[in-house]
């Protein structure tokens, strides 16, 4: 066999190598896909749930009652130093064990896991908003009482306003934390995107699907980068 044939035969075992490779990451993509669901709807679950809740506890935090202040200052301190791993096994595991409440508080793994990122995550957004609402000059607070502005109407007509646009970019970072700590939810057999990748590669024997895994997640921050950008040019004053 002449030199030239040798090198077609090695040329076409590349090509159909390269195929292969191709067919068995889009089987992956295909595969990891199925946990879309549960990653996704962790992420907008939270996210929807604990931006306002962290909202309010800011505004509580700011409270003229000190009982109310000192309570919101225990739960920011208590879910902030403990690590979020921590409270998804105690809110799967340990809530059902609790003395007599205990049977009323099982939940099932999504529902475990999307109470533990609310409650995790409000507290990191209560000290986002916390940090916004002391960073809005004091005189926009003299000017709208110069202007016979209620408290209410200088919270929520002046106040806030500034405040969200500050806080966009610690809004925008804790976000994306939020896409990559959905991953942690593998700890308790939920079936998202890292559940499927780990399982492809204990059967395949392969890392591709952890890399595949990787690049979901990338694009989902890469969506969110821009998201927040467009947010912070159009809030820009």
């Amino acid at each position: 066999m002449n030199q030239s044939s040798l090198a077609f035969l090695a040329e076409a075992s590349l090509y159909e190598r390269v195929l292969n490779d191709l067919a068995y990451i889009w089987k992956l993509c295909a595969g990891l896909s199925m946990g879309l669901k549960y990653t996704l709807g962790l992420f907008f679950i939270t996210a929807v749930l604990s931006l306002p809740f962290g909202l309010a506890l800011a505004l509580l935090r700011n409270s003229r009652v000190r009982g109310m202040r000192g309570a919101v200052n225990f739960y920011v301190w208590l879910l902030r130093g403990t690590p979020l791993l921590l409270q998804l096994f105690f809110v799967y595991f340990g809530l059902p064990n609790l003395p007599f409440v205990g049977k009323y508080l099982v939940f099932s793994r999504f529902p475990a896991a999307c109470i533990a990122f609310v409650l995790n995550y409000a507290a990191y957004f209560c000290e986002i908003f916390r940090g916004g609402l002391l960073s809005v000059d004091i005189g926009q607070h003299e000017a709208a009482r110069v202007l016979g502005l209620s408290r209410a109407h200088t919270l929520f007509r002046v106040v806030m306003p500034q405040m969200l646009r500050i806080s966009l970019p610690a809004i925008s970072n804790e976000c994306i934390t939020l896409v990559k700590d959905t991953a942690l939810v593998i700890s308790i057999s939920v079936t998202e995107v890292l559940f499927f990748a780990k399982n492809a590669v204990n059967r395949d024997v392969n890392a591709t699907a952890y890399g595949v895994a990787a690049v979901f997640f990338l694009l989902m921050n890469v969506v969110l980068t821009y998201l927040f950008r467009y947010l912070e040019k159009r809030t820009a004053f």
